[in-house]
């Protein structure tokens, strides 16, 4: 697998450079004049470590938590202030740790990104279960969320126990969201669990959506070597199978497919913090994705803050993009939606698709990866779980490295790729 990804990844980049990160960082980003532009903040504070969770993440404490909020609020007032006037973005996601840990604090933090920013799709925040209550609902509402992420991981106390995680309320959880409304309300779970078959994941689908969901995420267990899991990965053929199952099961229930992992009984129920043309991060570990450039911040909170007391971006790591590895990189992250554009590929870079990649188009619906309608093309069933395992040995073999270098070391001086 390693020898057909790296080969894939110089013939679509054309190039056997690979992508190189180093410690550098530019004091003005330029991203006044970037379409579609999604905003991302990290609040890296949970309860408890769940053993399988890969985030950048450590234990909250409302001082620590306090402390780490202020300098967030200067980090996006740093950014903010290179505006010439407000600029409008898609979105803006709140992701963890567990970002309803400083519920009270989020208007602030809302308000700050406010001042240089129109958000035009809504407000989403990522929560624990137990945060899932009627008060912290409330409190997230009138801070102006419309959109909210469960990570419920599996209702199944079985699979709950071999993730490492507790059981819940379930009934008290439906009955909040019954009282406080949202948008969007999608639950996350995990496939791919030892012994896990179909009916343990349906159970849990139509589980979500009687409980007050509209929206789902169904991704696959991935085994990164810094984590302390000790859950084994299911077997290639048998994921393919169950991934397979899933789709099929919710197509059949006519629920939306809107990503590779993601279903809804609601066409306008969306949520995503990752499909966008460009985005900023703010917080440590956050990441940001221009078009000349893919930019993460330092994984030490510590060191983070001391960055920004300096007045200085808390930047670890840059990628400095070959058009070919933004355009490998745009289209990566446009096919997680299980479908792409033609013309918002030539719109974003000024040049047909088929110009750069009418062969791979080609041979993708010849190899059943894909079809076309309309101009767009689609992903099959096939193609699905293809990008699946491409993503699963991205994740692995590169996500996988570089935040375990960035867990060690503040900043490195440069990760190759």
């Amino acid at each position: 697998m390693k020898l057909i990804t790296t080969l894939t990844g110089m013939w679509l980049t054309r190039t056997v450079r690979p992508f190189t990160f180093k410690s550098e960082y530019d004091s003005v980003l330029s991203f006044e004049d970037c379409e579609n532009l999604g905003l991302y903040v990290h609040i890296p504070f949970c309860k408890t470590i769940c053993a399988f969770c890969p985030y950048c993440k450590e234990i909250f404490t409302q001082d620590k938590c306090d402390s780490y909020i202020d300098h967030l609020i200067k980090e996006i007032h740093m950014a903010g202030s290179q505006l010439t006037q407000k600029k409008q973005v898609t979105s803006l996601y709140f992701g963890g740790g567990t970002p309803a840990l400083a519920s009270n604090r989020l208007s602030e933090i809302i308000a700050a990104i406010e001042e240089h920013f129109i958000i035009l799709e809504g407000i989403g925040v990522e929560l624990h279960p137990e945060n899932a209550d009627e008060q912290t609902l409330r409190t997230l509402r009138n801070a102006g969320v419309t959109k909210i992420c469960i990570g419920i991981q599996s209702f199944g106390k079985k699979f709950l126990s071999v993730l490492g995680r507790d059981d819940f309320d379930l009934k008290k959880m439906s009955e909040a969201l019954k009282k406080v409304r949202f948008e969007t309300v999608s639950m996350d779970f995990i496939f791919a669990l030892p012994n896990q078959t179909i009916d343990d994941l349906t159970s849990d689908i139509e589980t979500a959506f009687s409980s007050g969901a509209n929206h789902i995420a169904i991704y696959p267990f991935i085994d990164f070597t810094f984590t302390d899991s000790a859950v084994q990965p299911m077997a290639k053929k048998e994921k393919r199978k169950l991934l397979d199952d899933i789709t099929l099961y919710c197509q059949a229930k006519g629920y939306t497919r809107d990503s590779i992992w993601t279903f809804s009984n609601d066409i306008n129920a969306k949520y995503s913090s990752m499909t966008r043309d460009n985005f900023l991060g703010f917080g440590c570990s956050a990441t940001t994705l221009l078009k000349d450039q893919f930019k993460i911040n330092t994984f030490s909170i510590e060191e983070y803050q001391k960055r920004i007391q300096e007045n200085q971006p808390p930047t670890s790591l840059t990628l400095r993009f070959t058009q070919r590895q933004r355009m490998l990189y745009f289209l990566f992250w446009t096919a997680y939606s299980t479908k792409v554009d033609p013309e918002r590929f030539e719109t974003f870079f000024g040049v047909p698709l088929k110009k750069m990649y009418g062969f791979e188009c080609w041979l993708a619906k010849k190899l059943g990866f894909m079809t076309e309608e309309s101009g767009m093309l689609h992903m099959t069933l096939k193609g699905a779980f293809y990008y699946h395992y491409y993503e699963s040995y991205y994740t692995l073999s590169y996500i996988d490295r570089m935040w375990g270098i960035m867990r060690k070391e503040a900043f490195p001086d440069i990760v190759k790729l």
